[in-house]
């Protein structure tokens, strides 16, 4: 049998953006219940009174699922270095037998110029590659051959060391992202190692992206 706090429940869960808000407090549960009341009633087929999931909200905003967000955190407290690089290409190729052979020659390049910043990654049918803008004229001599299907300048990235609990801890990246989406910050590429990742963004974007993780070690 559906009870107004499964429903509410069930509804708060699909729009992760307010799960998260409502997590943090900072959501008016009067307001919000006024909102969500419609569908709600829709779905239990009767008439709910505004009171009645207000308290549904309130207790599903104390709820264990929503204490995750302490472990998180606890986890996020303990971010490590943060280090940003400027005057970054991204580009994107598409996979073809001889495209590897091409990279394995790029980096025979990068070998000699320890400043330079690389770091690739393939997909499927795809083969991205972020490197600093000097080795422009040399990954286009290399891959001259291989068709490129997007290329993108003036970007920075913010490669970001995590403690090794990360692993452990359910929704540490949702996490991240969501603070760098609600500041409207444009993810060019994710790249990820076990206890690291790096983000790319456009130049213009990369003061906020910075203090936006930064902070979340005073949160």
């Amino acid at each position: 049998m559906k009870t107004i706090s499964s429903v509410v429940e069930h509804y708060i869960k699909k729009k992760p953006f307010l799960q998260s808000a409502l997590a943090q407090g900072i959501i008016n549960l009067t307001s919000l219940s006024r909102i969500v009341k419609p569908e709600i009633e829709a779905e239990l087929g009767k008439d709910i009174r505004n009171g009645a999931i207000v308290m549904a909200l309130k207790r599903l905003s104390d709820d264990l699922e929503f204490r995750a967000t302490h472990k998180i955190l606890k986890v996020l407290k303990n971010i490590g270095e943060i280090t940003v690089r400027s005057s970054l290409t991204d580009y994107t190729f598409l996979a073809s037998d001889q495209i590897l052979v091409h990279q394995a020659k790029l980096l025979e390049e990068i070998n000699n110029n320890q400043d330079v910043f690389y770091t690739s990654s393939r997909g499927v049918n795809e083969i991205n590659i972020v490197i600093s803008n000097i080795m422009d004229a040399t990954v286009q001599k290399l891959f001259k051959d291989e068709k490129c299907t997007q290329k993108a300048e003036n970007l920075s990235s913010i490669t970001v060391k995590l403690p090794a609990e990360n692993v452990s801890v359910p929704g540490i990246y949702y996490f991240i992202f969501q603070r760098l989406a609600w500041e409207g910050i444009v993810l060019y590429e994710v790249i990820s190692t076990t206890n690291e990742f790096t983000i790319l963004v456009n130049d213009e974007q990369v003061d906020i992206a910075f203090k936006t993780i930064k902070d979340l070690k005073t949160l």
